[in-house]
C-alpha cells in the first residue's frame, strides 16, 4: 500500500516543485497565481490525461477508480498510487464526490489575446467568483465550440478543484485567457473588430433583435451586481434574454448557455 499523499508545504511566489515540469509556452497567467491544479473526478481526470500540454505530477486512485480509468483511457502517462477512498477523503472537502480519482498537475498555460481567431466566439466574465459557475460556463463554452473564456487574474476563481469538477473536463478543451484589466482586453477586441456584446436582464435591446456576427465577445456579468460600469461602456449592445415566465433574471450560468446556443444558430 502506498504512503497516504500529504499536501506539499507552502513555498516561496515562484517556487517549483522538485521534478515537476511546467508546460511549454509562454509563463501562465493564472487566475489565483495557483502552482499547481488539483482535479478529482472521473470526467476531469480523464480529459486531463488525454490532454498533452498537461505535465502530470501524481496521481492517486482506488482500486475500483483506478479499473475505470483503465478502461477508458488505456495506458496512462504515469504510474498511479493505489490509494483507500479515505486517503483522498481527507485531501479534499466533505461534500467532494471524487470517485476514486485525484489527480496533481502543472496548470495549462494561458493564451493571449492576440492568439484568438478571427472568427471567433469568446465569452468574457466580468468577476464572477462562483467556482460552480464558472465551471458550468466553461461545460457550456465547450459545448457550443467557444473559443476562449476571458477571466480576469483578480476576482476569479481558481483553475482547480471545484472549477475544475463543475466544468467536468472542458478546462481541457477551451482555453482561460487570464487578463489584469477586462475593459482593456475589451478595448483590444473592438479594435480588432470583435462585436462587443454585454447580457443585463434590463438591457436596452433583446439579443433576437442584435445583428450578430463573428468574431463576437459576449460579456458576462457577476451574480448580483451584474456588469461593471465601463464593461458596461465598451461594449456595442447591453442585451437581455426574453424569456415568458414570471422571473426574467436566470442564473449567470444558464443566461451564458442560451447565449451561446443563439450565438451558435446564428
Amino acid at each position: 500500500m502506498a504512503p497516504p499523499f500529504r499536501p506539499k508545504q507552502a513555498r516561496p511566489a515562484g517556487g517549483r516543485a522538485s521534478g515537476a515540469r511546467r508546460a511549454g509556452g509562454p509563463p501562465p497567467h493564472r487566475p489565483g497565481d495557483i502552482d499547481e491544479a488539483v482535479l478529482y473526478g472521473v470526467h476531469p481526470v480523464v480529459e486531463a490525461l488525454r490532454n498533452p500540454q498537461r505535465c502530470h505530477r501524481r496521481l492517486l486512485a482506488t482500486e475500483n477508480g483506478l479499473r475505470r480509468l483503465q478502461e477508458v483511457v488505456g495506458e496512462l502517462p504515469l504510474e498511479a498510487e493505489i490509494v483507500r477512498p479515505s486517503e483522498i477523503d481527507r485531501l479534499l472537502t466533505p461534500d467532494s464526490v471524487h470517485q476514486g480519482l485525484y489527480l496533481v498537475c502543472d496548470p495549462l498555460p494561458s493564451p493571449d489575446l492576440e492568439s484568438l481567431p478571427d472568427d471567433a466566439i469568446v465569452l468574457a466574465l466580468d468577476q464572477i467568483t462562483d467556482p460552480h459557475n464558472v465551471g458550468a460556463i466553461l461545460r457550456s463554452a465547450a459545448a457550443f465550440g467557444a473559443a476562449a473564456v476571458i477571466v480576469t487574474i483578480r476576482h476569479s476563481p481558481a483553475a482547480t478543484g471545484v472549477l475544475a469538477k463543475s466544468a467536468s473536463g472542458a478546462l481541457e478543451h477551451v482555453p482561460l485567457i487570464a487578463v489584469r484589466n477586462l475593459g482593456d482586453a475589451l478595448e483590444t477586441l473592438g479594435k480588432r473588430g470583435f462585436l462587443r456584446i454585454g447580457f443585463d436582464s434590463d438591457g436596452d435591446v433583446a439579443l433576437d433583435e442584435v445583428a450578430l456576427r463573428k468574431p463576437l465577445v459576449m460579456v458576462m456579468g457577476a451574480e448580483g451586481k451584474g456588469l461593471r460600469q465601463r464593461s458596461r461602456e465598451l461594449c456595442d449592445h447591453v442585451a437581455r434574454l426574453e424569456v415568458p415566465g414570471a422571473i426574467t433574471s436566470l442564473n449567470v450560468s444558464n443566461a451564458t448557455a442560451i447565449a451561446l446556443y443563439v450565438a451558435s444558430r446564428r
